[in-house]
């Protein structure tokens, strides 16, 4: 069966590609590091995250505690393990939850214009006006300190840029011939938008998913930081990095390997990004 017109699946090219691109395939194995990290938590932490031993209380890295224990005595790696999951759930569901909203008004927007256009742009031209991580802390001081609300309040503070590409790709395809053919063979607007607008819209949306994501570990490791988020004692990058506040002289090793992880997390699914970029959606690129 021949694809269709107009399909940007990379397929085995864009793999062998992608396997090509050095800085995209390190990033591609160190977020599956991650994802595989937050999935087997509880069998990977060598020790109970939440379990004080006061008796190790501040112990330097070393061969029981590598990555040394917090003023409670409680294992940094296994709090790292852990915090990862937290980090991997808002990353992922946040950036679901602003896909299931902010593509269907992105392709209404785009396809039908007028008023629909003007309604949904004007909505996400005035939650644009504030910058993501203060409308998240802003959505999130309202809905309450916990993970579920953080990453509600994460997923709606990217719901604009989601709905802003997919209304770009959907002025973008709706004048291809292809489109005008299945309009012209009867097609309605749910098989138009359904069958030849949005599979070939995906690969843009698969890039914004890997811009997604990094933002929200970033947006959940703050809103954790400032009290908003997953609430102590359950372990989060965030939390760590608020705890280790008051131990920064006698313990850095509290900041340093919190930090190192959200930044090798962020990092990695952004060279993911421009990898996938570069195959998926050569224009970006360009623009």
């Amino acid at each position: 069966m021949r694809p269709r017109s107009g399909a940007t699946a990379p397929g085995a090219a864009g793999l062998r590609a992608l396997g090509r691109n050095r800085l995209a395939l390190t990033g591609a194995v160190i977020a599956a590091v991650f994802v595989l990290a937050a999935l087997f938590a509880p069998l990977i932490a060598p020790y109970d995250p939440a379990q004080p031993d006061f008796g190790n209380a501040l112990a330097a890295p070393g061969r029981s505690h590598w990555l040394g224990t917090d003023d409670l005595g409680r294992d940094q790696l296994s709090r790292i393990v852990h915090g990862a999951r937290a980090s991997m759930q808002v990353g992922l569901l946040a950036v679901v939850l602003a896909f299931l909203v902010g593509v269907p008004l992105g392709l209404v927007a785009g396809y039908y214009g007028r008023l629909a256009d003007s309604t949904v742009s004007r909505l996400t031209d005035t939650m644009l006006a504030f910058p993501f991580l203060v409308l998240a802390v802003g959505l999130a001081a309202v809905l309450g300190p916990s993970l579920t609300n953080a990453t509600i309040a994460i997923g709606i503070s990217q719901i604009p840029a989601v709905i802003r590409i997919t209304r770009a790709e959907t002025l973008r395809l709706k004048h291809t011939d292809y489109v005008a053919a299945a309009i012209a063979n009867g097609g309605g607007d749910a098989t138009v938008l359904g069958r030849h607008i949005l599979p070939n819209a995906t690969s843009a949306l698969i890039v914004q998913a890997t811009v997604g994501i990094p933002a929200a570990i970033i947006g959940e490791a703050l809103l954790s930081f400032l009290g908003l988020g997953v609430q102590p004692p359950d372990p989060s990058l965030g939390v760590m990095l608020s705890g280790a506040q008051a131990f920064l002289a006698p313990a850095p090793w509290l900041a340093v390997f919190p930090g190192l992880a959200i930044v090798a997390a962020t990092l990695a699914f952004n060279l993911l990004g421009d990898g996938l970029r570069d195959i998926l959606d050569p224009r970006g690129a360009t623009r």
